[in-house]
């Protein structure tokens, strides 16, 4: 009677069937949500920077930066949404029903699927930038690349809903009791989530990231030679700098996503209740955690990045003829 008196239901009249509230003090709750609430809130405002510098100076709208305003909208998702929504399903009870947790779902899928295949393309573009530069000059425009990453978001929300959809048709009664909400796909559509969302596109982008860093170490010891010095013009010279420069940043940005992303698939693999787990807790929150380190990256390696934030922060950009500023 003692351990039933100190027990917490989250549904007190489904007695046999309700989840039991976290184990957490009020003050440790009050702790957590505070500094999950913090880094949803400047994730939230870092991407928001970053679509707002990328959609409205002109001069910032180049094929690069048009895939990093795409990454920068599922990441601000993952502030505005994942990062609350997991806040709430693990620590405390879920009492929105199954519906919105079948949603929740789908919209997650989305969302990491959105990112994974726009950091696919940022490597594909600093592969063609560096290895086929005149290639890269002459056929890549913003146009091709605004199409792709319209494709991207495209097969992002039809990906989901394959992975969903037996879902989406009619919420299965999986759970172990009321009051929780779990991520949970069946075993031949977690499979192929791995091997399409994680194997396929870290293959690719650990691949082209070998070969664009061979090849910027050898453009860059050209560049520091006499020979070359004398044989290039000052501008193309000083756009090589600029491609070298912006690979080393977006290496940085690949970098981080996978150490991000991999403890994530790589704990799914290992069954879908790894994820319910503490350790699958702490993971869930590096995965999303790299949605908030995103800009600070920009910030960190980009000039234009902290000159846009200043603008906006100050309300320039309201002025007429804003988007025309020189930024670069």
């Amino acid at each position: 009677m003692e351990i039933q008196e100190k027990t917490v239901l989250c549904f007190p009249h489904l007695f046999n069937t309700s989840c039991k509230k976290t184990n957490l003090t009020q003050s440790q709750l009050v702790l957590l949500h505070s500094l999950l609430s913090f880094i949803s809130l400047i994730t939230v405002a870092l991407n928001l920077l970053v679509i707002i510098s990328v959609s409205h100076f002109r001069q910032l709208q180049t094929p690069t930066n048009i895939l990093l305003l795409s990454l920068a909208v599922p990441d601000l998702f993952v502030g505005l949404l994942l990062m609350p929504v997991e806040m709430i399903r693990n620590t405390t009870c879920w009492f929105l029903g199954e519906l919105p947790c079948v949603l929740y779902n789908y919209v997650s899928f989305i969302i990491t699927f959105a990112s994974v295949v726009n950091m696919v393309l940022i490597s594909v573009d600093r592969y063609i930038a560096i290895c086929k530069p005149l290639y890269y000059t002459t056929r890549i425009t913003e146009r091709d690349v605004k199409l792709f990453v319209c494709l991207c978001w495209f097969f992002s929300v039809l990906y989901g809903g394959l992975i969903v959809s037996g879902d989406l048709n009619g919420p299965v009664h999986y759970y172990s009791c009321h009051g929780e909400c779990l991520i949970i796909v069946d075993y031949i559509a977690g499979t192929v989530d791995v091997v399409v969302s994680f194997i396929i596109p870290v293959t690719i982008i650990i691949f082209l990231y070998i070969k664009v860093f061979v090849v910027a170490v050898s453009q860059a010891r050209a560049m520091r030679s006499h020979i070359t010095a004398a044989s290039l013009q000052p501008s193309v010279n000083q756009s090589r700098k600029s491609e070298l420069k912006a690979a080393r940043t977006l290496g940085v940005l690949v970098l981080v996503f996978l150490i991000c992303f991999c403890p994530y698939y790589c704990l799914s693999l290992i069954g879908k209740d790894a994820l319910s787990s503490t350790p699958g807790a702490v993971v869930l929150c590096l995965f999303c955690f790299n949605s908030c380190v995103n800009p600070l990256i920009y910030a960190l390696f980009y000039a234009w990045f902290k000159k846009t934030v200043k603008l906006i922060i100050t309300l320039q950009i309201v002025k007429p003829g804003s988007c025309e500023a020189r930024i670069l």
